[in-house]
C-alpha cells in the first residue's frame, strides 16, 4: 500500500502541508490514516484526490465548492477541464497522477493531447522539462520510489527515441558548436539529458549523446578532436552539492580561456557561480535558453 507524508503531498501537489492541513479540518477534504506507532499518513488515492483538487483550484474553482463534490463529481470536473484544454498544471498534475498509478494509458491520453495542441517540441520545452524538473525534487525528498521514475522515464523514452529517428541529419558545418550531452561520474539519471539532446537535433544543431557517468578524460578527448564544444549536462544527484564548486573549478583548469564551454542544469547548482567557461541552471526551462537563445532569436525575426 502507498503511503505518503504530508511534505510529499506538498512536494506533489504544490500546496503548503499548512493549507492541506487547514482544508483537512474546515472541509475534511482528506482523513489521514495512522500507523501503528500513531504516524499519520495518507493513501494513493489521497494523493490523487488532492491532485485532481489542484488542478481545478488552478482553473477557477473555489475549494469551498470542491469540498461539496463527491469523489466523482472532482473525477467529472476535471475531466470537463481536460476537454476544455486545461492549464498548464493540468497537465503537469495528470502526468504526476499517471507516474504514482503506473497508469500507462493515462500518459499516452495527456501527452497526446498536449501534442496535437502544441507540436512535440513544445511539449518537450513546455511539458516534459517543468515536469521532470519537480520529478528531480521527489526524487531528493523521497517521496517517489525508483520504481515510479523508472516507469515514467521509459514512457520519456519510448517517446523521444521514436521521434529522433525521424529527424533529418545536421546541415550544420564544422564551423559551428558540437553539442555533447553527458553526465558526471556516479550521476545516473539521463532522461532530461535525452530531452536536450533531442532539443539539440530539432533546432538543426549537430549533437551526440553519451549518457550517463562520463568520465572527465573522454571529455578532454572529445575537446581535442573539435574544436568548438557545447557539453550539456542535467544532473540530479552527483555532483553533490559539496562537490559542484570543486567541478567547477575543474572545469576552469581544463578549459578555461578555450573555445569549449559547459552548460550545467539540475538542481545541485542552485546558488552556485559559474565561471567563464562553465554556465550553471537550476532549471531546465533556464538551461534551454541559454542553449538555444539564437535559434528563438531567429524564429521571432521571421515571425
Amino acid at each position: 500500500m502507498q503511503q505518503f507524508s504530508i511534505k510529499d503531498l506538498e512536494h506533489f501537489s504544490g500546496v503548503k502541508a499548512h493549507t492541506i492541513r487547514i482544508w483537512e479540518q474546515r472541509y475534511q477534504l482528506l482523513i489521514p490514516k495512522r500507523t501503528a506507532t500513531n504516524i499519520r499518513y495518507y493513501s494513493g488515492e489521497d494523493l490523487k484526490k488532492l491532485l485532481n483538487v489542484a488542478m481545478l483550484i488552478s482553473n477557477g474553482h473555489k475549494i469551498s465548492k470542491i469540498a461539496q463534490m463527491t469523489g466523482q463529481q472532482i473525477i467529472h470536473a476535471v475531466q470537463r477541464v481536460q476537454k476544455e484544454g486545461g492549464t498548464h498544471e493540468a497537465y503537469l498534475n495528470m502526468l504526476k497522477i499517471s507516474m504514482v498509478n503506473f497508469d500507462e494509458a493515462l500518459f499516452h491520453n495527456v501527452t497526446k493531447a498536449y501534442t496535437e495542441a502544441h507540436g512535440f517540441q513544445r511539449t518537450v520545452q513546455e511539458l516534459y522539462l517543468p515536469f521532470l524538473s519537480q520529478v528531480g525534487v521527489l526524487w531528493l525528498t523521497d517521496a517517489i520510489c525508483p520504481a515510479n521514475e523508472h516507469f515514467i522515464s521509459h514512457l520519456f523514452r519510448q517517446q523521444l527515441y521514436g521521434r529522433l529517428d525521424t529527424l533529418p541529419e545536421s546541415s550544420a558545418g564544422q564551423t559551428h558548436p558540437l553539442f555533447v550531452h553527458y553526465l558526471p561520474e556516479q550521476e545516473i539519471h539521463d532522461i532530461s539529458l535525452l530531452f536536450f539532446h533531442y532539443l539539440a537535433r530539432a533546432n538543426g544543431n549537430r549533437s551526440i549523446f553519451l549518457g550517463a557517468s562520463v568520465p572527465f578524460e573522454d571529455l578532454e578527448a572529445i575537446a581535442e578532436q573539435f574544436p568548438q564544444v557545447k557539453f550539456v549536462a542535467y544532473c540530479t544527484t552527483h555532483p553533490s552539492t559539496k562537490e559542484v564548486g570543486a567541478y567547477l573549478n575543474k572545469i576552469d583548469r581544463h578549459f578555461g580561456g578555450s573555445s569549449h564551454h559547459f552548460y550545467l542544469g539540475g538542481r545541485v547548482f542552485e546558488g552556485a557561480t559559474g565561471n567563464e567557461n562553465a554556465h550553471v541552471f537550476s532549471g531546465g526551462i533556464e538551461l534551454y535558453h541559454a542553449l538555444f537563445a539564437e535559434e528563438e532569436q531567429v524564429d521571432a525575426d521571421l515571425n
